[in-house]
């Protein structure tokens, strides 16, 4: 073992998995930076006295990644390299009992909710008044804005109420000083995530108030941008699209899992909706905004899912025209309704299906984007790399949607988390380039 050269007031917080996750990360760092703590995350350096790990459970590589992660820093702090291990997040919550027996090297564990637990286990004083205070670890320029926690949806393959618990939506005035001191901060675009935004109020205010929430928010100074992610669509809320039509700084960008377009798999799923449904639905909001960019995400080897319903959704898919489509392969997770049932569908078929529907999305996306070609595009500038500066329009969210990469001439002087008119001169399946106009 080594000789010690950490420091005790040192705390590296190392984040796995969604933006929730980063959301919590962000959260629990400002409260401890408040507390007198120097606080780093995922710190480069082996300095830091006590490493959280803030982790994933919702599908087996996720949770693969996180025991890697803990069995990693439980080995560091037996070589001397850190003091203490501290597990949180989602992974924590389903498996506590098991994981604490066959990795003894974790000091504690705590669970999604019990950050108050966790600052006192540091002696450090969980503080009410820190609304909206956090330590982004986004650019500085955006950041996500979890306006709920938890689901009471009931869909089969999910285990995220075994980890995140019932829906509880926050308080409006809360979620308007976050984004108010956000915006003081020099946050110009707000991610709205949740579990389900489309069931926010529903539990504090006796009904659907998504559209008000996002009313308030746009009303904000500062905030040029606000970007609606995870929107469950059975009983999607339509006056949220009259604010999105209505208001200059809501994009026209809407993120709402589907999940599946067979019928048979749908009812299996327990999503509570059908095919035509969902056309539906989808034709209604684009209907009511004609500019919108519908992101979507599937699931393909869903137990019972037969070659026909495979070809069902590809179809679809290809009919529905989606701006934005992800796509995975179904994780078997224990205690959900699914795991009742047979996986029946090997790896490599599912990996074959998803592959089938992305190919195809690819294509789609590649024709998508040629009509921004001669166009004039206000993107967000997010970063530079190999020479050139790269942003995003309305119609993308960061790390999962295109990007804009931008050709500057030196004498032009460009900002990271700048806006700038950008004429498109060509397009890629999935990026589009131009010059600064």
């Amino acid at each position: 073992m080594r000789t010690r050269t950490t420091q005790p007031r040192k705390v590296n917080v190392v984040t796995l998995g969604c933006a929730k996750n980063i959301y919590d990360s962000e959260v629990l760092m400002g409260q401890l930076r408040a507390n007198s703590y120097e606080v780093e995350h995922e710190s480069k350096s082996d300095d830091s006295g006590i490493v959280i790990i803030n982790t994933c459970g919702f599908i087996e590589s996720a949770k693969q990644e996180s025991i890697d992660t803990i069995i990693r820093f439980s080995q560091a702090k037996e070589q001397g390299m850190v003091d203490r291990v501290y597990v949180t997040g989602c992974l924590s919550e389903r498996y506590k009992d098991e994981l604490q027996d066959g990795i003894p090297e974790v000091d504690a564990w705590f669970g999604t909710r019990e950050l108050p637990r966790l600052l006192k286990t540091l002696r450090a004083d969980y503080k009410r008044d820190l609304v909206g205070e956090r330590l982004l670890t986004t650019p500085a320029h955006y950041a996500y804005l979890k306006i709920a926690e938890g689901c009471d949806r009931p869909c089969a393959f999910c285990a995220i109420p075994l980890m995140r618990g019932k829906h509880v939506s926050t308080p409006m005035e809360d979620l308007v000083k976050q984004a108010q001191k956000l915006a003081a901060n020099g946050v110009r675009e707000l991610i709205l995530i949740a579990q389900d935004l489309t069931y926010y109020g529903l539990d504090i205010y006796r009904g659907r108030k998504l559209a008000e929430l996002v009313r308030r928010l746009s009303d904000v100074e500062g905030i040029d941008w606000i970007r609606l992610h995870y929107a469950f669509p059975t009983g999607f809320p339509m006056d949220v699209l009259d604010v999105m039509a209505e208001r200059s700084n809501v994009c026209n960008y809407l993120d709402m899992p589907l999940q599946h377009a067979s019928d048979d798999i749908l009812k299996s799923m327990r999503r509570g909706i059908t095919q035509e449904k969902m056309d539906r639905l989808i034709g209604d909001i684009r209907n009511r905004v004609p500019e919108i960019a519908i992101r979507t995400t599937l699931i393909c080897g869903f137990p019972g899912e037969t070659e026909g319903h495979h070809q069902d959704m590809l179809e679809w898919t290809n009919r529905m025209r989606f701006e934005r489509v992800g796509c995975f392969t179904y994780s078997h997770e224990e205690n959900t309704h699914a795991f009742k049932m047979e996986d029946n569908v090997s790896e490599d078929v599912k990996r074959k299906r998803v592959e089938e529907i992305m190919e195809q999305q690819a294509g789609m996306s590649f024709e998508l984007n040629q009509k921004f070609v001669g166009t004039r595009q206000r993107a967000l500038v997010d970063r530079t790399e190999d020479g050139l500066w790269v942003g995003r329009t309305e119609w993308d969210s960061p790390d999962v949607d295109n990007e804009v990469r931008i050709s500057v001439s030196e004498d032009v002087h460009l900002r990271i988390g700048d806006f700038a008119e950008v004429e498109i001169e060509s397009a890629t399946e999935f990026d589009l380039h131009g010059k600064l106009v």
